[in-house]
C-alpha cells in the first residue's frame, strides 16, 4: 500500500504509453498532484517536451504534436477541454482524468470533437495528493474548500472532493475496505456512508459487491486529538513544516535576503531526494551530525575533481558534472533549510516552549505547569502564537481540573500584548475538542488508575524530553495490532454496515495480514506520519500494512487557521 508509487503508476503510464514528441497540458488541480511525483526532466525522458495548463488560452498551434490532457472531471476542466476540442492546437488528444467520468460529460466532450482529434479517454484514479509512500491527503483548505459548515458538519464541497480523493485512492490500490468510523463524530459517520453509497453504485470499478476482507478503512475525527496539532515538532521533515511551511512538497525561501536563485523555492523528495530520505525522521540534534557528514562528503568529492591533470580526468570529470553540479544544489539546499531551522529554534525560544508543551502533553503536574505558563507569558523572546499554543494545551488537558486557570491566562495573555483574535482561539479549541466533544481519555487523567499510569508515562523509551508525546492514532494503532483492548476498540469504532463480518480488530492474537488505512477528518500531521512508518517497519514480520490519509496536512499554524475560519470562532 503505498501512495506515491500508485500515482507514479499512472503517471508513468500518461507519459509513456504514446511514442513520440508530445505535450502535456493539466489543470490547476492536477499540477500539483503530478509535481509531487514526476520532474521535468523524468517527463523529457518521456519525450514530453512542453507541460502547459489547459486553462492559458495563449498556447501556440503546433498541430504535429500529440496532445495528452490530465484533468480532473470537474465542470470547469470539461468545460476548458470542450473549447479545446472546438478548436484543437494540436494534432491528435489523448485524455485522461483523474476520476469517474460522467457520462454526460463523455457525451459532451463527444458533440464537441467535429475535428475528430480525439484518440483515447480513460480514467486514470490519481485525484490525490501523494506526499509520502505512506501519507495522502486530499488538498482541503480553507481558500479552496472549507471543511466545516454549521454544528461540527461537513461544508458540501469539501465533502463532495473528500469522497471523490478518498475513492479514487481505493481504485488505484484496488481496495474495496470494511469501513469502521469513531462513534462519536458524524462527520466521519457521513463520509463513510457518501463513500459506502459510492462503492455500492460503481460496484463494477471496484470489483466485486462484497467487501475485502483483509482491508480495513478506519475514519477517524480530529477532534479526538487535537493535541498532535498543537505541538512544536523536532524531527527534520516535520520541523521544516511546522516552522517554514511545505505546500506540496515545495518550500518557499523566498523571503531570506540575498537567496540564490535556485533555491528561492526548494522541492522536497523522497524519491530524487538520498539525503532528505535518510535524514527526514532524524531529530534536530542528530540532524546537525548529518548535515556535517553530508557537507564533508561534498567537499571530498569537490577537492577530487579539481585535481584534472589529463586528458582521461577531463572526460571523467565531464561525465560526472551533472551529478557534481545535483549534489552541489543540493548540499546548499539542506545547509540552508537547516540553518533555517537552527534560526527559528533560537529567536523564537523554542526549546523553553517546546519543554512545556511536552509537559502538559504528557505529565499531570498541574502546579508546575500553571507556574511556568506564567513565566512563559511574560517572556517577551517568546512570539503571541506560541504562547497561545501552550494556554490551548494547557485549557485543554486541566479543563475539569480543580484550581483550573484559564480565565486568568487569557487576562495575562490580553496583558502582555497578546491580539484578542488569537486569544480567542483557546475557547474555539475548547468548543471543537473539548473534554464534552472527544471520545478518548487522550490525557488519561480521567481517573485515578489512568493518573497512577500517567506518573510513569515518559520514562520508558523516550528520546529526550522534546519528544515524549506519541500521537493517540499510533498508540491506538499498537493496541490493536498487539490485541489489546480488542472489545474497547469495536465500540470505539463500529462498522459502517452493522451486518458485516470482516475480522475483529484487535482480538486477543493480535492483527495480522491486514492492509489498514486510516483516514483523518480535519487534518493529519507529520508526526503521525512518521509513526506510521515506524508501526509500518515494526509490524512488518506480521504482514500488517499501514497508510494514512487525510483531508489535509497541518502544522499547528494551519490547524488554528482552520478553525479560526469556520462557525467556531
Amino acid at each position: 500500500m503505498d501512495a506515491f508509487k500508485a500515482i507514479q503508476y499512472y503517471i508513468n503510464r500518461i507519459a509513456s504509453d504514446n511514442n513520440g514528441m508530445k505535450v502535456l497540458l493539466l489543470d490547476k488541480e492536477t499540477t500539483p498532484i503530478i509535481s509531487l511525483v514526476a520532474t521535468q526532466s523524468y517527463l523529457l525522458t518521456k519525450e514530453t517536451f512542453l507541460v502547459d495548463r489547459i486553462e492559458n488560452e495563449q498556447r501556440d498551434t503546433m498541430r504535429h504534436l500529440k496532445c495528452i490532457c490530465f484533468i480532473r472531471p470537474t465542470d470547469a476542466s470539461i468545460r476548458a477541454l470542450v473549447d479545446e476540442l472546438r478548436s484543437p492546437k494540436y494534432g491528435d488528444y489523448y485524455i485522461y482524468v483523474s476520476n469517474i467520468l460522467k457520462k454526460s460529460m463523455i457525451e459532451l466532450l463527444a458533440e464537441n470533437d467535429e475535428s475528430e482529434v480525439v484518440r483515447e479517454i480513460q480514467e486514470f484514479y490519481a485525484d490525490y495528493f501523494a506526499a509520502t509512500p505512506c501519507l495522502f491527503h486530499i488538498g482541503i483548505t480553507p481558500s479552496v474548500y472549507p471543511l466545516f459548515a454549521e454544528g461540527h458538519s461537513w461544508n458540501p464541497g469539501a465533502l463532495i472532493r473528500t469522497t471523490q480523493g478518498l475513492s479514487a485512492l481505493l481504485l488505484s490500490l484496488k481496495k474495496r475496505p470494511n469501513i469502521r468510523y469513531e462513534r462519536n463524530s458524524t462527520m466521519a459517520l457521513k463520509l463513510g456512508q457518501e463513500l459506502e453509497y459510492l462503492m455500492d453504485h460503481e460496484s463494477s470499478l471496484f470489483g466485486a459487491t462484497s467487501r475485502d476482507g483483509q482491508t480495513q478503512l478506519f475514519i477517524l475525527d480530529r477532534k479526538n486529538d487535537p493535541v498532535t496539532p498543537l505541538l512544536t515538532q523536532w524531527t527534520y521533515h516535520a520541523m521544516l513544516h511546522d516552522l517554514i511551511g511545505i505546500n506540496n512538497g515545495r518550500i518557499d525561501l523566498s523571503y531570506l535576503p540575498d537567496t540564490r536563485p535556485e533555491i528561492k523555492e526548494v522541492m522536497l523528495s523522497q524519491d530524487q531526494d538520498t539525503f532528505f530520505k535518510q535524514s527526514q525522521y532524524l531529530n534536530f540534534g542528530d540532524l546537525g551530525a548529518s548535515i556535517k557528514e553530508y557537507v564533508d562528503t561534498y567537499q571530498t568529492k569537490t577537492h577530487s575533481h579539481h585535481q584534472i591533470e589529463t586528458i582521461s580526468d577531463m572526460k571523467r570529470f565531464v561525465e560526472a558534472y551533472p551529478e557534481f553540479r545535483k549534489l552541489s544544489g543540493n548540499v546548499t539546499k539542506h545547509v540552508t533549510l537547516v540553518g533555517e531551522l537552527s534560526r527559528f529554534v533560537s529567536e523564537r525560544h523554542l526549546l523553553s516552549v517546546s519543554e512545556l508543551e511536552q509537559s502538559l502533553a504528557c505529565n499531570e503536574q498541574h502546579n508546575s505547569d500553571l507556574k511556568a505558563l506564567r513565566s512563559l507569558i511574560s517572556n517577551t523572546r517568546v512570539t503571541p502564537e506560541n504562547k497561545v499554543r501552550c494556554v490551548i494545551l494547557y485549557a485543554l488537558r486541566y479543563e475539569r481540573a480543580q484550581g483550573n486557570a484559564t480565565a486568568e491566562l487569557k487576562q495575562l495573555l490580553t496583558t502582555n500584548g497578546v491580539d484578542a483574535d488569537q486569544v480567542s482561539m483557546i475557547d474555539v479549541v475548547l468548543r471543537y475538542a473539548g473534554v464534552n466533544e472527544r471520545q478518548s481519555d487522550i490525557f488519561q487523567n480521567e481517573n485515578l488508575f489512568s493518573r497512577g499510569k500517567n506518573i510513569f508515562k515518559g520514562l520508558q523509551g523516550v528520546e529526550n524530553v522534546y519528544t515524549q508525546h506519541k500521537p493517540a492514532l499510533a498508540e491506538m494503532l499498537e493496541q490493536m495490532i498487539r490485541g489489546k483492548q480488542g472489545l474497547h476498540w469495536q465500540e470505539r469504532l463500529p462498522n459502517l454496515d452493522p451486518k458485516a463480518k470482516p475480522p475483529l480488530i484487535g482480538n486477543e492474537n493480535g492483527i495480522f495480514n491486514q492492509d489498514i488505512i486510516v483516514f483523518v477528518v480535519g487534518g493529519v500531521t507529520l508526526e503521525e506520519e512518521m509513526a506510521i512508518a515506524k508501526l509500518n517497519a515494526k509490524f512488518s514480520m506480521q504482514n500488517v500494512r499501514l497508510l494514512l490519509g487525510s483531508t489535509s496536512i497541518h502544522n499547528s499554524t494551519s490547524f488554528l487557521s482552520e478553525l479560526s475560519t469556520t462557525f467556531f470562532a
